[in-house]
């Protein structure tokens, strides 16, 4: 296992723990405040969908706040430079975008308590519970890398043991998640969205302040680390050399449209919040809401790994002592004060925390009502469920805690969460973009795309890359080029099977496929309020346009 750079302890103190216990306190009093909402089934998997539009779009966004955010980004802007850009503007908004303008009138009209579900009345039995047990596995692959960050910066930084540090964390995301259902973890996602930020700014400022400020920064890092370093699009020529490995063309293909629609459309841990959302209007922007949150963000995990790769310039190298995810933790010891820093260190924790419980809270959701309602003990009542998702929940923290482990032959989680998304997002994203605009898609057709996409992706990563059948500069070209290998792959598949298995019938499609209408479609309103805040379109535009104006300084 791969530890944090060796020595790397700060220095907290009374304040900064207090700081830490009222956190603590206050997400258990969430959880408690929320168990008097949980009555049935549907309220502690969907918040009996009742959450208004601001709540889930933050929720939204702090869901994704992770280690795949925190450490990761981080660590990201370390190595790669100014690239990590693309995760955002490209990767995430045009993504964000599309899932509420086009994709959520099919979740909501539909009624599904899951993403798993829609592919059931889309396709057939076969493709429900192969993308169900995917998604299932992948939860808790995900869940695991947040508790294994979160286990190694505590040690590191505060002194626990490892186990103490995932023990503690995977209790109290439990106890919320047991006790108040999707209810309390999201609206423990909204206190953590504000502690993440009230964590990263004052890194992020102090980070500039001590290297000179924006200049002092690119100075430092061109004189080192060449000028593509500090672009976003130099280099990314094909055949070109670049800190990425990548060009613009697996840039824009692999990432830009393939891994960030295969994420940000069909994780059911980031759907489920939109999905919990009280009508289709607030489900439709929660994720344009959080689409202008998520493209600044950027600068508050970006700056602090470029600031890191000059402060220790050789982070990451063999031999130093360090990985690239010692970034953040590295910032602040040299940093941040007492106070501060128990602020920065309750940031973190929450980062950890939301991203797991996000992951959790799917992860028992798809398991109960996917997996053991569906195929194992069907027509139970629903307290039967209701029980059984508490229980389950606890067997998926458990689980958490062993895939933790996984993570740690990865010295960039960045690098590992993008491969599994490859994997598993990425097919389930073709099977799904193909069935709702196409009707001919036979019904057997989704579970061989699924099974096509997922074999190529990881073939290519584990054989064409990893063997050196072709040659791939990094790990994140790796990725990029297995998601455009899976997608092809699973559509290929899809259409051949659908030229020789029957159709799902047409009366069967109404609602699921774009063009045709729902038959209960009038029972789901629309909020009648014309302000321009409830307008998905306009705030779906106003995120793309902002989002492509914030390039415009980083295209030279």
């Amino acid at each position: 296992m791969q530890y944090l750079a060796a020595g790397l302890r700060l220095p907290t103190n009374g304040l900064d723990y207090t700081i830490l216990a009222i956190y603590f306190a206050v997400v258990l009093g969430i959880g408690f405040a929320a168990r008097a909402s949980v009555r049935t089934s549907l309220d502690f998997f969907l918040s009996g969908r009742s959450l208004p539009a601001w709540v889930t779009g933050l929720a939204f966004v702090a869901a994704n706040l992770g280690a795949t955010e925190i450490l990761g980004m981080a660590a990201t802007g370390a190595q790669y430079g100014v690239a990590v850009v693309h995760w955002y503007w490209i990767g995430a908004i045009p993504a964000m975008v599309f899932l509420g303008l086009v994709m959520m009138p099919f979740y909501y009209r539909s009624k599904v308590r899951s993403v798993p579900e829609f592919l059931l009345q889309r396709f057939d039995r076969s493709a429900h519970l192969l993308s169900s047990i995917l998604f299932a596995f992948a939860a808790i692959l995900i869940a695991g890398v947040n508790l294994y960050a979160l286990s190694i910066v505590v040690e590191a930084l505060l002194g626990w043991p490892q186990w103490v540090a995932i023990v503690v964390a995977g209790f109290f995301v439990l106890a919320y998640i047991t006790i108040g259902g999707l209810s309390s973890a999201i609206y423990n996602e909204v206190l953590q969205f504000f502690v993440i930020l009230a964590a990263l700014i004052p890194l992020t400022v102090l980070g500039l302040k001590r290297v000179g400020g924006w200049d002092g920064l690119s100075d430092s890092l061109t004189s080192s680390h060449g000028e593509n370093f500090m672009t976003a699009w130099g280099g990314t020529g094909i055949g070109d050399a670049n800190p990425l490995g990548a060009n613009w063309l697996t840039i824009i293909l692999g990432l830009g449209f393939v891994l960030s629609f295969g994420y940000w459309t069909t994780n059911f841990a980031e759907v489920q919040r939109a999905l919990s959302a009280k009508n289709l209007s607030a489900a439709r922007r929660t994720p344009l809401i959080a689409a202008f949150p998520k493209m600044f963000i950027v600068f508050l995990v970006m700056i602090p790994g470029l600031v890191a790769a000059v402060i220790v310039p050789n982070i990451g190298a063999a031999g130093s002592g360090t990985t690239y995810n010692d970034a953040i933790p590295l910032l602040m010891r040299e940093l941040l004060p007492n106070g501060v820093l128990g602020i920065a260190v309750t940031g973190l924790l929450a980062a950890f925390m939301a991203g797991m419980a996000a992951n959790v809270s799917s992860f028992n959701t798809v398991f109960t009502t996917d997996i053991w309602a569906r195929y194992v003990k069907k027509d139970q009542p629903d307290a039967y469920y209701l029980r059984f998702g508490r229980l389950i929940t606890a067997i998926g923290v458990l689980a958490s805690i062993g895939t933790a482990f996984i993570a740690a032959s990865f010295s960039n989680i960045m690098s590992y969460l993008q491969t599994l998304f490859s994997f598993f997002n990425v097919p389930m994203f073709v099977v799904f973009i193909i069935g709702m605009f196409w009707k001919r898609a036979s019904m057997k057709s989704g579970v061989w795309g699924l099974v096509a996409g997922t074999t190529a992706a990881m073939v290519n990563y584990f054989v064409i890359y990893k063997q050196g059948v072709i040659d791939i500069p990094s790990d994140q070209g790796a990725n990029f080029v297995s998601a455009i290998v899976g997608f092809v792959a699973g559509a290929v598949v899809m259409i051949a099977v659908t030229l020789f298995t029957a159709p799902k019938p047409e009366a069967e499609l109404a609602g699921l496929v774009y063009g045709t209408e729902s038959p209960d479609a009038a029972e789901v309103p629309e909020e009648g309020d014309s302000a321009w805040y409830r307008r998905p379109a306009l705030l779906g535009w106003g995120a793309i346009v902002l989002a492509a104006l914030c390039y415009v300084p980083y295209s030279f």
